[in-house]
């Protein structure tokens, strides 16, 4: 396939993480010819969403202590004498101390096939071919994809048609709908009905493990956990350039604290502190108060710069809030750390709160439905419409850099294909050791849990839940866990996808392994005490580090030419912000007198070169005036697809 590929562009990005996605969709968007490789059989790096066998085979790959062996070296027969490579890994060793745990009976899961699984035959590439899936075994050439699809989405797609919904055992049907304000551009929101609720006092459903891998393709199971604030940087692109519509979001419908060794939900929006019942009439006014004051704290200085230097926890103190307000702002409203966070990163990070609240639904926060790893594929979608070319199972072996100006000025696949560029974006896992000798990363602490049921069992039970554990004891950091319902297309029906992230101080395991066994019951059989038996129950258990390459400056990296930038991948924070902010910097960098991601053009607007029109779709064009008028949605596609075209 490396054959056929052009031999020349602008741009060559290497990696699928969110990042490289924005930027490779920016590029093409604004008319760059760009390349968008990835060694791996998936799109999204480290930002990827897997089926749950898909994850298994993640999981084995990433515990194996591979020996690559020798390398075949004829690619340096292709570096001329006035020319050095930049030679870039063969491994990704981003993820670290991966441990799983089944809590069920695993033996009766032997000989299970997945359901739906799709025959492991070769992916052949063509024209249109889709891209392989998150967690796809199937062995075979890279894929040139305009359109990758997540792999719990093949079945529909290969109808030819758009996913209305997934009710399909789910027992959940999912529509798009809007509940932007007017005047807003809107996001597709999956409307989801609520499964019936468990009569009180009812055993929950046993699951199985067999079961779970029976319904693998239920799951879509996040690396790195991320939710998207209502007026973010992220939800503020996606619809600026349009790529909105190429997914669908649900909202996180509460806020949870973990409080006296019990999880309650908190009241955040007007109407639900009012409704509260956890809170005194007393407690009420005093919220409201200290709430009004955070959204324009910049109007009264004199409240807090006595305090500038000291510890959010610490102001709050002075603001003669009661003990369970200040919990409930520091840990589920501001969400900052309790003693490292100052005054004005508290107020600044519970203005933003409440700044998103009631844009699209009582929280500030949306999932995207099917996963997280599905918005790299959206900006991929973008790029591909657009002309990028993409491959997966690429390798690149190294960056060719001239000598006399120092500037990277092509790379050498590991088809001995030399590609030459103007500029080229790097996911920080590709570059060698050498390369990143005297950079000193961060590491995130991930589990990701199989539940039999909710934190906090409410009535309706479809719920997206997000938890801020305060630290276990002095020196840790607080713990966020998001928890999804089966109505996100996450994880299969009767069960919860529960994600727990925070900054490493030990392994991934010892970090979260002591939140895990406070909020749930991690015992394989349920004869246990009552108050166990109340918990919810593991069934299935992942741990690993995760590195944070984010916030490392160019100049860390040894000896990277001026045309060679570099994508970090996902950083421990809640929201998306680090991802978007990069990718218009360097966009900016290359492109500075472009617009980033602009919206799509209307067909209407697309001026047509008349000798290179066909008589038929001179004919297309005119007979669009009889039809009737397209949504705006369809419009934007059918632009962006003619612009293709052309």
């Amino acid at each position: 396939m490396a054959d056929n590929l052009p031999s020349e562009f602008e741009v060559v990005v290497l990696g699928t993480g969110l990042p490289e996605s924005i930027v490779a969709a920016a590029c093409a968007r604004s008319g760059q010819r760009v390349l968008h490789v990835d060694s791996r059989n998936y799109y999204g790096g480290n930002w990827a969403s897997f089926s749950f066998s898909g994850l298994l085979s993640w999981i084995k790959e990433n515990q194996q202590k591979t020996d690559l062996g020798e390398e075949c070296e004829d690619w340096k027969k292709l570096i001329l004498e006035d020319e050095e490579a930049i030679p870039l890994s063969r491994k990704d060793k981003t993820i670290q101390h991966v441990e799983d745990f089944c809590f069920g009976d695993q033996d009766s899961a032997e000989g299970v096939e997945e359901a739906g699984a799709l025959p492991k035959l070769p992916v052949l590439g063509a024209t249109g071919a889709r891209g392989v899936s998150p967690g796809s075994e199937t062995e075979g050439p890279a894929v040139e994809s305009p359109c990758p699809e997540p792999e719990s989405r093949e079945a529909e797609q290969a109808t030819g048609t758009e996913p209305e919904g997934a009710t399909e055992g789910n027992g959940a049907g999912t529509t798009s709908g809007s509940e932007s304000s007017p005047g807003e551009s809107t996001l597709e929101l999956g409307q989801t009905e609520a499964a019936p609720s468990e009569t009180p006092g009812q055993e929950p459903k046993k699951i199985t493990y067999s079961q779970i891998v029976r319904e693998g393709r239920r799951f879509n199971i996040d690396l790195v956990s991320k939710l998207l604030f209502s007026r973010g940087l992220l939800i503020d692109l996606l619809i600026k350039s349009n790529v909105s519509r190429y997914a669908e979001f649900k909202n996180a419908t509460r806020i949870l604290a973990f409080r006296e060794g019990k999880v309650e939900q908190v009241p955040c929006s007007r109407a639900d502190v009012f409704n509260s019942r956890q809170l005194t009439m007393v407690e009420k006014r005093m919220l409201m108060k200290f709430l009004t004051f955070c959204l324009d704290y910049e109007q009264h200085p004199e409240e807090y710069q006595d305090h500038e230097s000291s510890t959010f926890a610490q102001f709050l103190q002075t603001r003669k809030l009661t003990p369970s307000l200040q919990h409930f702002i520091l840990h589920s409203i501001a969400m900052v750390s309790e003693t490292e966070s100052k005054t004005l990163e508290g107020l600044q990070a519970t203005k933003k709160f409440l700044q998103c609240l009631g844009r699209y639904g009582n929280t500030p926060f949306l999932f995207p439905l099917y996963g997280q790893g599905e918005i790299p594929q959206c900006f991929c979608r973008l790029c591909a419409v657009f002309g990028g070319i993409y491959c997966l199972r690429h390798p690149v072996r190294c960056l060719v850099v001239d000598k006399a100006s120092g500037r990277c000025k092509a790379i050498v696949d590991h088809f001995g294909q030399r590609i030459s560029a103007n500029y080229f974006i790097v996911e920080d896992s590709y570059l060698s050791e050498s390369t990143c000798t005297n950079v000193c990363y961060r590491q995130i602490s991930r589990a990701v849990l199989i539940t039999d049921q909710s934190v906090l069992n409410t009535d309706p039970e479809q719920q997206v839940s997000i938890l801020t554990v305060p630290p276990v004891e002095l020196g840790r950091p607080a713990v966020c866990v998001v928890e999804l319902c089966s109505s996100t297309m996450t994880c299969m029906k009767d069960t919860y996808l529960v994600h727990l992230t925070c900054p490493s101080t030990q392994t991934a395991r010892e970090d979260l392994e002591p939140v895990v066994q406070k909020i749930f019951n991690v015992n394989a059989e349920k004869e246990t005490e009552n108050e166990e038996l109340e918990k919810p129950r593991v069934l299935w258990a992942v741990y690993f580090n995760m590195r944070d390459s984010s916030g490392v400056e160019k100049n860390s990296y040894s000896d990277l030419p001026p045309n060679v930038y570099v994508c970090s991948g996902p950083d421990s924070a809640l929201g998306n912000d680090c991802a978007v902010k990069q990718a218009e910097t360097i966009f900016k960098e290359m492109f500075p007198t472009e617009e980033f991601c602009p919206p799509p053009p209307n067909p209407e607007d697309i001026i047509y070169d008349e000798d290179e029109i066909e008589p038929e779709e001179s004919g297309l064009s005119n007979s669009a005036e009889t039809k009737p008028e397209p949504s705006a949605e369809e419009s934007s596609g059918g632009g962006a697809a003619a612009a293709t075209k052309e």
